[in-house]
């Protein structure tokens, strides 16, 4: 897995163009999904806000998966992907196309210390406008199928900077020379086309070894439909995907496989591991020949087109979410002039319903054939000739058999799009087409195969200045469902191909002009209460759409939303028209250059689909792609001809459709598009209606325009945050020091197997360290605090939650993480408060990281300002509960299982208003105790380094016995059978059907322990009770050895553990197979296990979503699938699927940092007294040890009965059973974000996973 980036600037949003980053940025960010698109039972783990930077560089990892899948704007409509993708062990594959990204679902984003990754997504890609006279549009005619417009249409010229501005001893003319060179491409990539058409890419890649991932791009999708075509596409990726025989033999390798569908774009792809297991089979041939059955020689079998389209049917209710629908307004309005605004590849229900097999059959002919697609393969491949060997093997004769090849004189099906993704090739690489037409006939057919694989056209109605079309009227979309309100004004122009040094310059100098918007908007309005709740800017390109777009986007409280327009236009004016300071160009280009080094030396640490979809990406968008290193040495070459004056004139630019909006030389936006509630809440609790008209919004832009601004003073920022001589002092006051580890007698425990070593400070805290080199001079590190929403009183709901926020809220640390590279993160889960740190070893980053901990340990900073925005935000979640069915769903069946314990849901106004900020400051610093607090290391450093930050920064830390109190003492308890609450239903007025449904029991902890008190490991022995045949021969198999593993494993204190963990990879395939694949009720179920460490309890939890019509036939299903184990019982074949797949994302996940810290969490934690190094050490061995009989020790422990198990079924529509408008004070919200309006139009691109 790649590791993840300490990057730079919070929210800076660009486009892939120097080297992976976060693949979830490009091709397959729709795919992230968000926590609030699954209910997780586990509300207090969102309660995260962080400050942080984005890197130049794109890259990816744990870290980049956590910042980014939250409130960023994906303009990624691609159904698809499932974050967690099920293994093709486990027969599952979701669609792409379906698997909804939540590109918008935004938590709030106020002014802090400790910022929300959501907030300011500034982009990456940029461009130079020109300034034609004449409205330009961009056509992707015949030539240019593979995309929609990506680049400038003839008669645009980029503006090249004037070199004037530049400093005299810089040679003009060398200088101009320069940046007109070209820049390198990557040295490993090796490109090859068949005779057939069919484009290929290969890049060997060592991360994760043994494994490869194989993608097939077939250049179709949702703009190439008829008017009755639409969402086809996305069925044919459905039957030809799932009804492969081909694939289905992968299953058992270890291989996992899906697909996806977006605008222009068909993907099939599979990771696979390059041989089976036990042998040294190559799994090459078998991955390729099954991509070639799926793109190419689909069965369209009656039987299986009609269990896709009910499962599409499904998927279509299932993502018709109020974020999707705003997604698909946004888009409408935006490209209101071609196909996009209209073309979403999910597709219309009614038509959906009509097609046969010949109709499908005739769209797949028409555009599915070797010449209109690419594959690419990324992996561990140590010989590129022989999987060449193999590519033309399985594909060299697929669409030769009755078709002529078409010359390469005339463009093929991939068009003129595609002269940057595979030029044109010397005889012998990839073969060369014959000019010859040999007869009337073959002509006659590659002009009929050319005219079938012409894209219809997409035009683009681009933002240019001097532009004489009128301003279209801002456009307004209001729905009940909303909670706050959401403005974006985009501004649309082509993209701007990255190929030479000059347009890397551009970039760099457009990166550094927007970053500063968020630090100083974060700075400015710290003190005070903002009338907006986000304000960010994002400037990127966009493959899908063809183009590059510019957002700005504000949300607010609907009561603040004019104030909220006027600050943010003022502040983009502020930029625009005084630009950044000297003291901001070298602060960020520093940065910039820092961060791109520490990514350059992790080169040999992305993963292979990062650097994939990277490369897809770049490749659709027509920048060059370069490696890390190339990358990091270009952006060096180019970083010391960059001027003050060139960055301010250069990112000027990009703000005059705002800045500059109603002068005639200004940008037209492309549209303002407003996203309002019907109803707003007052200074008082009651509802009033929210009106709001075109003319307002424009008024509030103006006067944001005529605010009086004034330039931006230069900043002191701190170098470090604890000077030598304060260090010194403190050392000799408190006089830090190691002491012995509780039960060893040593002050230092080393395990030579897994290098992880335990200390123990003086002050009582411990600490866990590994020193790691998988991550070139990059580590993380992570503080957990015992107690959390859990140590909650009667008297204080809400306090730790909310003191947690406020906190965050506390310092001005932003631009002090921007210099050392440091990304910090504070969250509160229902057990633990944890902050947690990503930093760069380069240039005592380390030491940094170390300094910011001490800081909020021995001088936390408490205002009250940002506690009235605490818990302004916690009443904001708490009202949109009713606007959201899954959140009111799952509020309403944790409330009767918990039996209303406000610790497991939102606080409610009246716990709210009880709070003060003195009461959650000491509800929070109470936890922060030596001995309850435990701090875990991770990364490139020394011994000696290690130790000495620990001692200096940690080790002078107070110790704080005497305020100890005792955490966690009011119980947890389950509701009573008797109450008849196990069944409810939850009803949601909306404008379209829905339906969803959550099913919950308890279940122990991770460590064997229970709500009642019982402790498990007592009575385990006695659960060794054969079930039947099927376990008794499985016990008679056992030897000697297996027998001893296995009393090891059922006397290990990871026992339950392991064997929850195998079951529910077990009873999710299950329920795919069934409740989905079988009786096709619904798209999307999953059952998840919330095991706690701390606290003596669990739950288990079945997702479902459905019709109205079908919800309640799921619901028996799944529980049907739940109880069923005994009657229908695990085979042998599944128990070894479910190993598998949990020990490849274990072995996969082992060069990764962020996974060590997890691994290491509870080590020395008193509250967590089971955890010890052999749960670590022996991992493995313990899931190969489990047997099938350890399962159902697991399983019987899962409280499944009527009494036990609560169930809650969610109906929106708009002839729902009754109106959910209100909570009553008993009742809170979970944990999702909802209530904040999302702004995005990503998940409306594409389709979900389609497994």
């Amino acid at each position: 897995m790649a590791s993840s980036s300490s990057s730079i600037f919070t929210g800076v949003k660009f486009s892939p163009i120097l080297a992976p980053l976060n693949s979830r940025d490009s091709r397959r960010s729709g795919f992230i999904k968000d926590s609030r698109s699954k209910v997780r039972f586990n509300p207090a783990a969102h309660h995260r806000v962080r400050v942080e930077a984005q890197s130049l560089i794109p890259y990816n990892g744990l870290w980049a998966k956590q910042t980014t899948n939250k409130g960023r704007w994906k303009r990624n409509i691609v159904l698809g992907e499932r974050v967690t993708q099920p293994s093709l062990s486990q027969g599952r594959s979701f669609c792409l196309t379906c698997r909804k990204t939540q590109p918008g679902i935004r938590r709030r984003s106020l002014p802090g210390a400790f910022v929300d990754a959501s907030s300011f997504p500034l982009s990456r890609k940029s461009s130079s406008l020109g300034k034609p006279s004449q409205i330009v549009r961009a056509t992707v005619g015949p030539d240019e199928p593979h995309a929609a417009g990506t680049a400038w249409p003839d008669g645009i010229v980029e503006e090249r900077q004037d070199v004037e501005l530049l400093p005299p001893e810089i040679d003009a003319a060398e200088l101009e020379a320069f940046l007109g060179c070209e820049l390198p491409s990557h040295p490993k990539l090796h490109r090859g086309q068949l005779k057939n058409g069919l484009r290929y890419l290969i890049l060997p890649n060592k991360v994760p070894p043994n494994r490869f991932e194989a993608h097939m791009e077939v250049h179709v999708g949702s703009v190439d439909e008829e008017d009755d075509e639409q969402g086809i596409a996305h069925m044919i990726e459905h039957v030809a995907f799932l009804g492969s025989k081909k694939r289905e033999k992968l299953l058992g390798t270890g291989a996992r496989s899906n697909a996806y569908t977006d605008f222009h774009h068909t993907v099939f792809h599979i990771h696979s591991p390059t041989h089976t297991k036990d042998s040294e089979d190559d799994l090459f041939p078998s991955v390729l020949d099954a991509l070639n059955e799926i793109a190419f020689h689909p069965k369209f079998l009656s039987s299986r087109v009609e269990k896709e389209r009910r499962a599409i049917l499904s998927e279509l209710q299932m993502m018709n979410t109020i974020e999707y629908r705003v997604d698909c307004q946004l888009l409408q309005h935006l490209h209101s002039e071609n196909k996009l605004g209209k073309r979403f590849p999910i597709g219309l229900e009614e038509q959906i319903k009509k097609w046969d097999v010949d109709k499908i059959r005739k769209f797949h002919e028409r555009w599915y054939f070797p010449a209109n697609a690419t594959l690419y393969i990324v992996g561990d491949i140590d010989n590129i000739p022989r999987i060449v060997h193999n590519i033309e093997a399985v594909f060299g004769k697929t669409g030769l058999d009755n078709e002529a090849t078409p010359t390469s004189s005339t463009p093929g099906a991939f068009g003129a799009m595609a002269n940057f993704l595979v030029p044109k090739l010397p005889a012998g690489l990839g073969g060369t087409f014959s000019q010859e037409r040999t007869n009337t006939a073959d002509q006659s057919k590659i002009i009929k195969r050319e005219r079938h694989a012409i894209r219809p056209p997409v035009e683009h109605n681009w933002s240019l200045p001097g532009t004489s079309v009128d301003l279209k009227p801002p456009q307004i979309f209001k729905h009940e469902l909303l909670q706050n309100f959401a403005i974006n004004m985009f501004c649309k122009i082509p993209v701007s191909k990255v190929q030479t040094f000059g347009d890397l310059r551009n970039v760099l100098m457009k990166r550094i002009f927007l970053s500063a918007l968020h630090f100083r908007i974060n700075t400015r309005y710290k003190s005070s209460n903002p009338p907006f709740t986000s304000v960010e800017l994002d400037h990127s390109d966009s493959g899908r759409e063809g183009c590059t777009v510019t957002t700005l986007t504000v949300t607010a409280e609907p009561k603040n939303w004019q104030n909220a327009v006027k600050v943010a236009v003022q502040e983009v004016r502020r930029l625009k028209e005084f630009g950044v300071t000297k003291g901001e160009l070298t602060r960020y280009m520093d940065a910039l250059l820092k961060d791109s080094e520490h990514l350059a030396a992790m080169i040999d640490n992305v993963s292979s689909v990062d650097n994939l979809d990277f490369i897809m990406e770049s490749d659709a968008l027509g920048h060059t792609v370069m490696d890390q290193t190339q990358g990091h040495e270009t952006l060096v070459a180019v970083a010391g001809t960059v001027t003050l004056e060139e960055v301010n004139t250069v990112g000027a630019k990009v703000l005059e459709f705002v800045s500059d909006f109603g002068k005639p030389t200004a940008p037209l936006p492309a549209a303002i598009v407003a996203c309002v509630p019907t109803k707003m809440h007052g200074e008082g609790v009651d509802e009033s209606d929210f009106n709001i008209t075109p003319s307002e919004i424009l008024d509030s832009v103006k006067s944001g325009l005529l605010a009086p601004i004034e330039a931006e003073p230069e900043l002191e920022v701190p170098k470090e945050l604890i000077s030598q001589s304060q260090l010194q002092e403190l050392t000799l006051q408190r006089n830090p020091c190691f002491v012995p580890i509780p039960g060893s007698g040593v002050t230092k425990l080393h395990d030579k197997e897994t290098g992880i070593t335990q200390l123990r400070l003086s002050n009582g805290i411990p600490v866990n360290f590994k020193i790691s080199q998988t991550e070139s001079r990059a580590g993380v590190m992570r503080l957990i605090v015992g107690g959390g929403r859990a140590a909650e009183t009667s008297d204080s709901k809400g306090a730790v939650v909310v003191g947690v926020r406020t906190l965050s809220e506390g310092g001005r640390v932003e631009l002090f993480c921007v210099n050392h590279l440091i990304n910090c993160s504070l969250e509160s889960t229902e057990e633990f408060i944890a902050m947690e740190f990503r930093f760069t070893l380069r240039d005592n980053g380390m030491q940094a990281a170390f300094q910011l901990l001490h800081m909020v340990l021995e001088h936390s900073v408490w205002l009250e300002d940002a506690f009235d925005r605490a818990r302004q935000l916690y009443l904001s979640y708490y009202r949109s509960i009713p606007k959201s069915l899954e959140r009111a769903t799952a509020h309403k069946l944790m409330t009767a299982m918990l039996n209303g314990d406000e610790r497991f849901i939102e606080p409610t106004p009246k716990s709210l208003q009880s709070l003060n900020l003195e009461s959650v400051k000491d509800a929070v610093m109470s936890h922060f105790v030596g001995e309850n607090m435990e701090v875990s290391i991770v990364g490139d450093f020394s011994e000696e380094e290690i130790e000495r930050c620990v001692l200096d920064y940690l080790g002078t830390v107070k110790a704080s016995h005497d305020s100890a109190k005792p955490l966690g003492s009011e119980p947890i308890v389950f509701r009573q059978p008797t109450d008849g609450l196990q069944f409810q239903q939850v009803f949601v007025k909306d404008t379209d059907e829905r339906a969803c449904a959550y099913i919950a029991g308890p279940a122990p902890n991770r460590w064997g322990f229970t709500v009642d008190g019982d402790d498990l490991f007592q009575s385990v022995s006695k659960h060794s009770v054969a079930h039947d045949g099927l376990l008794k021969s499985e016990d008679q198999l056992l030897d000697g050895s297996d027998r001893e593993l296995q009393k090891k494993l059922r006397s290990h204190p990871l026992f339950f553990g392991i064997s929850m963990g195998l079951l529910a990879e077990i009873i999710n395939s299950r329920l795919f197979t069934t409740v989905r694949d079988s009786l096709g009720l619904t798209y999307d179920v999953s059952f998840e296990l919330n095991l706690f460490d701390r606290l003596n309890l669990g739950w288990y939890v079945i997702s479902v979503t459905s019709t109205p019509g079908k919800v309640f036939k799921a619901v028996d299903a799944c529980k049907s699938v739940l109880r069923g184990l005994h009657s229908n019982q695990i085979a042998p074949r599944e128990l070894d699927r479910a190993k598998r797949t949990l020990l490849m994302r274990h072995e996969a996940e082992l060069k990764s940092n962020a996974y060590w810290l997890n691994l290491l969490a509870h080590l020395q934690a008193s509250s967590v007294p089971r955890k010890e190094l052999s749960c670590i050490k022996e991992l493995t061995s313990l899931y190969e040890a489990a047997s099938i009989e350890d399962i159902y020790v697991a399983y019987n422990q899962l409280k499944v009965d009527e009494d036990s198990l609560y169930s809650c079924i969610g109906i929106a529509g708009a002839q729902a059973g009754e109106d959910v408008t209100a909570l009553s004070e008993e009742e809170e919200p979970e944990d999702s974000f909802s209530g904040v309006l999302p702004v995005g139009r990503g998940s409306s691109m594409t389709t979900r996973p389609t497994t």
